[in-house]
Protein backbone atom coordinates (compact mmCIF):
# COMPACT_ATOMS: atom_id res chain seq x y z
CA UNK A 1 0.00 0.00 0.00
CA UNK A 2 2.82 2.35 0.94
CA UNK A 3 4.51 1.53 -2.33
CA UNK A 4 1.39 2.41 -4.31
CA UNK A 5 1.17 5.75 -2.50
CA UNK A 6 4.76 6.48 -3.32
CA UNK A 7 4.17 5.71 -6.97
CA UNK A 8 1.08 7.96 -6.93
CA UNK A 9 2.98 10.83 -5.38
CA UNK A 10 5.75 10.39 -7.90
CA UNK A 11 3.26 10.48 -10.82
CA UNK A 12 1.59 13.57 -9.39
CA UNK A 13 4.97 15.21 -9.01
CA UNK A 14 5.79 14.43 -12.61
CA UNK A 15 2.51 15.94 -13.81
CA UNK A 16 3.09 19.07 -11.74
CA UNK A 17 6.61 19.30 -13.06
CA UNK A 18 5.35 19.05 -16.63
CA UNK A 19 2.80 21.83 -15.94
CA UNK A 20 5.49 24.03 -14.48
CA UNK A 21 7.67 23.43 -17.52
CA UNK A 22 4.75 24.25 -19.86
CA UNK A 23 3.97 27.42 -17.94
CA UNK A 24 7.64 28.39 -18.01
CA UNK A 25 7.67 27.89 -21.81
CA UNK A 26 4.44 29.85 -22.30
CA UNK A 27 5.56 32.81 -20.17
CA UNK A 28 8.06 34.26 -22.68
CA UNK A 29 5.50 33.86 -25.49
CA UNK A 30 2.85 35.73 -23.45
CA UNK A 31 5.30 38.51 -22.60
CA UNK A 32 6.25 38.85 -26.26
CA UNK A 33 2.57 39.09 -27.26
CA UNK A 34 1.94 41.80 -24.69
CA UNK A 35 5.01 43.68 -25.83
CA UNK A 36 3.82 43.39 -29.45
CA UNK A 37 0.34 44.65 -28.55
CA UNK A 38 1.85 47.56 -26.61
CA UNK A 39 4.12 48.40 -29.51
CA UNK A 40 1.23 48.32 -32.00
CA UNK A 41 -0.92 50.51 -29.77
CA UNK A 42 1.94 52.99 -29.33
CA UNK A 43 2.35 53.16 -33.11
CA UNK A 44 -1.39 53.70 -33.61
CA UNK A 45 -1.39 56.47 -31.01
CA UNK A 46 1.61 58.11 -32.64
CA UNK A 47 0.02 57.98 -36.10
CA UNK A 48 -3.23 59.29 -34.64
CA UNK A 49 -1.45 62.28 -33.16
CA UNK A 50 0.22 62.99 -36.51
CA UNK A 51 -3.16 62.71 -38.25
CA UNK A 52 -4.73 65.14 -35.78
CA UNK A 53 -1.88 67.57 -36.36
CA UNK A 54 -2.31 67.28 -40.14
CA UNK A 55 -6.07 67.83 -39.83
CA UNK A 56 -6.13 70.67 -37.31
CA UNK A 57 -2.83 72.55 -37.55
CA UNK A 58 -3.06 73.77 -41.20
CA UNK A 59 -6.58 75.25 -40.80
CA UNK A 60 -5.56 76.88 -37.50
CA UNK A 61 -2.39 78.40 -38.96
CA UNK A 62 -4.29 79.49 -42.07
CA UNK A 63 -6.95 81.22 -39.96
CA UNK A 64 -4.29 83.03 -37.91
CA UNK A 65 -2.53 84.16 -41.10
CA UNK A 66 -5.79 85.39 -42.63
CA UNK A 67 -6.48 87.60 -39.60
CA UNK A 68 -3.09 89.26 -39.96
CA UNK A 69 -3.16 89.52 -43.77
CA UNK A 70 -6.62 91.09 -43.83
CA UNK A 71 -5.17 94.21 -42.23
CA UNK A 72 -1.85 94.16 -44.06
CA UNK A 73 -3.18 93.55 -47.58
CA UNK A 74 -6.26 95.79 -47.58
CA UNK A 75 -5.72 98.38 -50.37
CA UNK A 76 -4.41 101.64 -48.91
CA UNK A 77 -6.81 103.76 -50.96
CA UNK A 78 -9.84 101.58 -50.18
CA UNK A 79 -12.84 102.70 -48.16
CA UNK A 80 -15.22 100.48 -46.21
CA UNK A 81 -18.59 102.03 -46.97
CA UNK A 82 -21.39 101.31 -44.50
CA UNK A 83 -24.46 100.57 -46.65
CA UNK A 84 -26.69 99.79 -43.67
CA UNK A 85 -27.65 96.76 -41.58
CA UNK A 86 -24.05 96.36 -40.43
CA UNK A 87 -22.87 95.59 -43.95
CA UNK A 88 -19.72 97.28 -45.27
CA UNK A 89 -18.60 97.24 -48.90
CA UNK A 90 -14.99 97.69 -49.99
CA UNK A 91 -14.74 100.57 -52.49
CA UNK A 92 -11.57 101.69 -54.27
CA UNK A 93 -11.65 105.01 -56.15
CA UNK A 94 -8.82 106.61 -58.11
CA UNK A 95 -8.46 109.81 -60.10
CA UNK A 96 -10.60 112.93 -60.26
CA UNK A 97 -13.28 114.26 -62.56
CA UNK A 98 -16.66 113.43 -64.06
CA UNK A 99 -18.39 111.40 -65.27
CA UNK A 100 -17.38 108.82 -62.71
CA UNK A 101 -16.71 105.31 -64.06
CA UNK A 102 -17.99 102.42 -61.92
CA UNK A 103 -16.63 98.89 -62.46
CA UNK A 104 -18.39 95.60 -61.60
CA UNK A 105 -16.14 92.51 -61.70
CA UNK A 106 -16.61 89.14 -63.43
CA UNK A 107 -18.15 86.15 -61.67
CA UNK A 108 -16.50 85.30 -58.35
CA UNK A 109 -13.71 87.86 -58.69
CA UNK A 110 -12.61 90.77 -56.52
CA UNK A 111 -12.03 94.36 -57.61
CA UNK A 112 -8.32 93.59 -58.17
CA UNK A 113 -9.23 92.29 -61.63
CA UNK A 114 -9.73 95.96 -62.64
CA UNK A 115 -6.27 97.04 -61.46
CA UNK A 116 -4.87 97.84 -64.92
CA UNK A 117 -8.13 99.42 -66.12
CA UNK A 118 -8.28 101.67 -63.07
CA UNK A 119 -4.68 102.78 -63.46
CA UNK A 120 -5.34 103.73 -67.08
CA UNK A 121 -8.76 105.38 -66.74
CA UNK A 122 -7.82 107.32 -63.56
CA UNK A 123 -5.54 109.54 -65.66
CA UNK A 124 -8.65 111.10 -67.22
CA UNK A 125 -11.45 110.84 -64.66
CA UNK A 126 -12.54 109.30 -61.37
CA UNK A 127 -12.93 105.52 -61.55
CA UNK A 128 -14.24 103.24 -58.78
CA UNK A 129 -14.28 99.47 -58.35
CA UNK A 130 -15.86 97.54 -55.50
CA UNK A 131 -15.99 94.05 -53.99
CA UNK A 132 -19.42 92.48 -54.04
CA UNK A 133 -20.73 91.18 -50.70
CA UNK A 134 -18.65 88.25 -49.51
CA UNK A 135 -15.85 88.79 -52.01
CA UNK A 136 -12.49 90.45 -51.38
CA UNK A 137 -12.70 92.71 -48.36
CA UNK A 138 -16.49 93.14 -48.36
CA UNK A 139 -18.59 91.18 -45.94
CA UNK A 140 -22.04 89.73 -46.27
CA UNK A 141 -24.81 91.19 -44.14
CA UNK A 142 -25.22 89.50 -40.73
CA UNK A 143 -27.61 86.58 -41.05
CA UNK A 144 -30.24 88.05 -38.75
CA UNK A 145 -30.33 91.41 -40.55
CA UNK A 146 -32.40 91.90 -43.66
CA UNK A 147 -33.54 94.45 -46.22
CA UNK A 148 -36.52 92.31 -47.16
CA UNK A 149 -34.90 91.60 -50.52
CA UNK A 150 -34.28 87.94 -49.68
CA UNK A 151 -38.05 87.41 -50.03
CA UNK A 152 -37.72 88.42 -53.68
CA UNK A 153 -34.10 87.68 -54.65
CA UNK A 154 -31.82 85.03 -53.21
CA UNK A 155 -28.39 85.87 -51.76
CA UNK A 156 -25.61 85.96 -54.39
CA UNK A 157 -28.03 86.65 -57.24
CA UNK A 158 -28.18 89.76 -59.40
CA UNK A 159 -31.27 91.21 -57.67
CA UNK A 160 -29.56 91.27 -54.27
CA UNK A 161 -26.28 92.52 -55.72
CA UNK A 162 -28.04 95.41 -57.45
CA UNK A 163 -29.77 96.32 -54.20
CA UNK A 164 -26.36 96.38 -52.46
CA UNK A 165 -24.87 98.41 -55.31
CA UNK A 166 -27.65 101.01 -55.19
CA UNK A 167 -27.16 101.48 -51.44
CA UNK A 168 -23.40 101.77 -52.07
CA UNK A 169 -23.86 104.50 -54.68
CA UNK A 170 -26.09 106.41 -52.28
CA UNK A 171 -23.88 105.97 -49.18
CA UNK A 172 -20.64 106.83 -51.04
CA UNK A 173 -22.31 109.89 -52.61
CA UNK A 174 -21.11 109.00 -56.09
CA UNK A 175 -21.92 111.71 -58.63
CA UNK A 176 -24.55 110.82 -61.22
CA UNK A 177 -25.02 110.15 -64.04
CA UNK A 178 -22.04 107.79 -64.21
CA UNK A 179 -20.59 105.31 -66.70
CA UNK A 180 -21.34 101.75 -65.60
CA UNK A 181 -19.01 98.95 -66.74
CA UNK A 182 -19.65 95.27 -66.03
CA UNK A 183 -18.00 92.00 -67.06
CA UNK A 184 -19.71 88.57 -67.12
CA UNK A 185 -21.88 88.49 -63.96
CA UNK A 186 -20.96 92.16 -63.50
CA UNK A 187 -22.52 92.76 -66.92
CA UNK A 188 -25.77 91.11 -65.79
CA UNK A 189 -25.74 93.35 -62.70
CA UNK A 190 -25.02 96.44 -64.80
CA UNK A 191 -27.88 95.64 -67.16
CA UNK A 192 -30.31 95.07 -64.27
CA UNK A 193 -29.25 98.29 -62.55
CA UNK A 194 -29.48 100.40 -65.71
CA UNK A 195 -32.95 99.15 -66.56
CA UNK A 196 -34.21 100.17 -63.10
CA UNK A 197 -32.13 103.27 -62.30
CA UNK A 198 -31.70 104.60 -65.82
CA UNK A 199 -31.49 108.26 -64.74
CA UNK A 200 -28.27 107.48 -62.84
CA UNK A 201 -26.46 105.97 -65.83
CA UNK A 202 -25.21 107.87 -68.89
CA UNK A 203 -23.29 105.04 -70.58
CA UNK A 204 -23.43 101.27 -70.22
CA UNK A 205 -20.41 99.15 -71.14
CA UNK A 206 -20.71 95.35 -71.20
CA UNK A 207 -17.57 93.18 -71.38
CA UNK A 208 -18.04 89.55 -72.41
CA UNK A 209 -21.63 89.61 -71.08
CA UNK A 210 -23.28 86.37 -69.93
CA UNK A 211 -26.33 85.83 -72.18
CA UNK A 212 -29.50 85.29 -70.18
CA UNK A 213 -30.49 82.21 -72.22
CA UNK A 214 -27.17 80.36 -72.01
CA UNK A 215 -28.38 77.85 -69.39
CA UNK A 216 -31.12 76.68 -71.71
CA UNK A 217 -28.35 74.98 -73.66
CA UNK A 218 -27.87 71.50 -72.18
CA UNK A 219 -24.18 71.26 -73.09
CA UNK A 220 -23.42 74.54 -71.35
CA UNK A 221 -25.46 73.69 -68.28
CA UNK A 222 -23.69 70.35 -68.00
CA UNK A 223 -20.27 71.99 -68.26
CA UNK A 224 -21.16 74.64 -65.68
CA UNK A 225 -22.70 72.41 -63.02
CA UNK A 226 -20.76 69.16 -63.48
CA UNK A 227 -17.30 70.60 -64.19
CA UNK A 228 -16.86 74.23 -63.21
CA UNK A 229 -18.90 74.49 -60.01
CA UNK A 230 -17.53 71.25 -58.46
CA UNK A 231 -13.97 72.43 -59.15
CA UNK A 232 -14.75 75.69 -57.35
CA UNK A 233 -16.25 73.77 -54.44
CA UNK A 234 -12.99 71.84 -54.17
CA UNK A 235 -11.13 75.17 -54.04
CA UNK A 236 -13.42 76.25 -51.21
CA UNK A 237 -12.72 73.02 -49.29
CA UNK A 238 -9.00 73.41 -49.96
CA UNK A 239 -9.06 76.94 -48.55
CA UNK A 240 -11.04 75.87 -45.47
CA UNK A 241 -8.59 73.09 -44.63
CA UNK A 242 -5.50 75.21 -45.16
CA UNK A 243 -4.37 73.10 -48.12
CA UNK A 244 -4.50 76.05 -50.53
CA UNK A 245 -1.96 77.97 -48.46
CA UNK A 246 0.35 74.95 -48.42
CA UNK A 247 0.01 74.59 -52.21
CA UNK A 248 0.77 78.29 -52.66
CA UNK A 249 3.89 77.97 -50.51
CA UNK A 250 5.01 75.00 -52.61
CA UNK A 251 4.12 76.94 -55.79
CA UNK A 252 1.74 74.22 -56.88
CA UNK A 253 -1.11 76.76 -56.98
CA UNK A 254 -1.05 80.17 -58.63
CA UNK A 255 -3.56 83.07 -58.80
CA UNK A 256 -5.82 83.13 -61.86
CA UNK A 257 -4.21 86.35 -63.07
CA UNK A 258 -0.91 88.08 -62.52
CA UNK A 259 2.38 88.80 -64.23
CA UNK A 260 4.56 91.86 -64.65
CA UNK A 261 1.53 94.10 -65.22
CA UNK A 262 0.36 93.59 -61.62
CA UNK A 263 2.12 94.81 -58.50
CA UNK A 264 3.46 92.44 -55.87
CA UNK A 265 0.79 93.70 -53.48
CA UNK A 266 -2.01 92.71 -55.87
CA UNK A 267 -0.50 89.25 -56.34
CA UNK A 268 -0.18 88.78 -52.57
CA UNK A 269 -3.78 89.83 -52.20
CA UNK A 270 -4.86 87.20 -54.73
CA UNK A 271 -2.98 84.52 -52.79
CA UNK A 272 -4.72 85.70 -49.63
CA UNK A 273 -8.11 85.34 -51.34
CA UNK A 274 -7.25 81.86 -52.61
CA UNK A 275 -6.64 80.87 -48.97
CA UNK A 276 -9.75 82.64 -47.69
CA UNK A 277 -12.73 80.24 -47.35
CA UNK A 278 -15.21 83.13 -46.99
CA UNK A 279 -14.18 84.58 -50.36
CA UNK A 280 -14.16 81.14 -52.00
CA UNK A 281 -17.61 80.37 -50.59
CA UNK A 282 -19.06 83.54 -52.13
CA UNK A 283 -17.35 82.76 -55.43
CA UNK A 284 -19.00 79.33 -55.45
CA UNK A 285 -22.40 80.86 -54.69
CA UNK A 286 -22.12 83.40 -57.51
CA UNK A 287 -21.37 80.64 -60.00
CA UNK A 288 -24.00 78.29 -58.60
CA UNK A 289 -26.79 80.88 -58.77
CA UNK A 290 -25.72 82.40 -62.10
CA UNK A 291 -28.63 80.68 -63.82
CA UNK A 292 -31.01 82.46 -61.44
CA UNK A 293 -29.25 85.78 -61.99
CA UNK A 294 -29.60 85.39 -65.75
CA UNK A 295 -33.30 84.65 -65.33
CA UNK A 296 -33.77 87.80 -63.22
CA UNK A 297 -32.16 89.95 -65.92
CA UNK A 298 -34.38 88.34 -68.58
CA UNK A 299 -37.49 89.25 -66.60
CA UNK A 300 -36.45 92.81 -65.80
CA UNK A 301 -35.57 93.42 -69.48
CA UNK A 302 -39.15 92.50 -70.40
CA UNK A 303 -40.61 94.58 -67.59
CA UNK A 304 -38.73 97.79 -68.42
CA UNK A 305 -36.87 98.54 -71.64
CA UNK A 306 -33.49 100.25 -71.65
CA UNK A 307 -33.75 104.03 -72.05
CA UNK A 308 -32.93 105.18 -75.58
CA UNK A 309 -30.75 108.01 -74.26
CA UNK A 310 -28.20 105.59 -72.75
CA UNK A 311 -25.17 104.84 -74.89
CA UNK A 312 -24.45 101.11 -74.98
CA UNK A 313 -21.19 99.43 -75.99
CA UNK A 314 -20.43 95.69 -75.91
CA UNK A 315 -16.89 94.26 -75.94
CA UNK A 316 -16.42 90.59 -76.81
CA UNK A 317 -13.48 88.36 -77.68
CA UNK A 318 -13.06 85.49 -80.10
CA UNK A 319 -14.23 83.00 -77.45
CA UNK A 320 -15.61 82.79 -73.93
CA UNK A 321 -12.51 80.95 -72.70
CA UNK A 322 -9.78 79.74 -75.03
CA UNK A 323 -9.14 76.77 -72.71
CA UNK A 324 -12.65 75.39 -73.29
CA UNK A 325 -13.46 72.95 -76.11
CA UNK A 326 -14.38 74.71 -79.37
CA UNK A 327 -18.01 73.40 -79.36
CA UNK A 328 -18.68 75.02 -75.98
CA UNK A 329 -17.23 78.34 -77.14
CA UNK A 330 -19.40 78.19 -80.27
CA UNK A 331 -22.52 77.55 -78.18
CA UNK A 332 -21.71 80.53 -75.97
CA UNK A 333 -20.98 82.83 -78.95
CA UNK A 334 -24.18 81.86 -80.77
CA UNK A 335 -26.42 82.40 -77.74
CA UNK A 336 -24.64 85.63 -76.83
CA UNK A 337 -25.08 87.04 -80.32
CA UNK A 338 -28.80 86.19 -80.43
CA UNK A 339 -29.51 87.57 -76.95
CA UNK A 340 -27.69 90.86 -77.64
CA UNK A 341 -29.39 91.27 -81.00
CA UNK A 342 -32.81 90.72 -79.43
CA UNK A 343 -32.30 92.86 -76.31
CA UNK A 344 -30.03 95.65 -77.58
CA UNK A 345 -30.07 95.98 -81.39
CA UNK A 346 -28.79 99.56 -81.03
CA UNK A 347 -25.58 98.54 -79.21
CA UNK A 348 -22.13 99.20 -80.64
CA UNK A 349 -20.31 95.88 -80.80
CA UNK A 350 -16.51 95.84 -80.42
CA UNK A 351 -14.72 92.54 -81.08
CA UNK A 352 -11.18 92.24 -79.72
CA UNK A 353 -9.20 89.71 -81.72
CA UNK A 354 -7.33 87.08 -79.75
CA UNK A 355 -9.20 87.86 -76.51
CA UNK A 356 -11.44 85.81 -74.26
CA UNK A 357 -12.95 86.24 -70.77
CA UNK A 358 -9.48 87.18 -69.46
CA UNK A 359 -9.28 90.29 -71.63
CA UNK A 360 -9.49 92.55 -68.57
CA UNK A 361 -6.36 91.17 -66.95
CA UNK A 362 -4.42 90.35 -70.10
CA UNK A 363 -3.16 92.63 -72.81
CA UNK A 364 -5.34 91.78 -75.78
CA UNK A 365 -4.44 92.35 -79.40
CA UNK A 366 -4.73 95.94 -80.55
CA UNK A 367 -6.77 94.75 -83.52
CA UNK A 368 -10.47 95.44 -82.98
CA UNK A 369 -13.51 95.25 -85.17
CA UNK A 370 -16.45 97.55 -84.54
CA UNK A 371 -19.92 96.78 -85.84
CA UNK A 372 -23.61 97.19 -85.09
CA UNK A 373 -25.93 94.46 -83.88
CA UNK A 374 -28.84 95.81 -85.89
Amino acid sequence: MARRRAVGHEAAGNVQSEKNKAQSAEAPVSIKQQQLKTSCWTTVMFLGKILLLVIFIPPFLNYASLQREEQELRPRDAQLIDIGLGQKINLICKGQGQPVVLLDAPTGMSSDIWHQVQESVSRNTKVCAYDRAGLGFSRRAPQNDTTGMEKVWRLSTTGRMVDDFHRLVTAAEIATPFILVGAELGALNARFYTHIYDVQVSDLVLINPIPEDIFEEETWQQYWYTNLVPSLQMMQFSAATGVSRLLLILRLLEPSFGGDDFSGEVLQRQKYLLSNPAHQSSAVDEHYFLNESASQVREISKFKLLSSRISLSVFIGDSFDEQLPAPLNRVFADVQRECLKRAYPQAKLVRIQGADRHMISKKASSKTKTSSLS
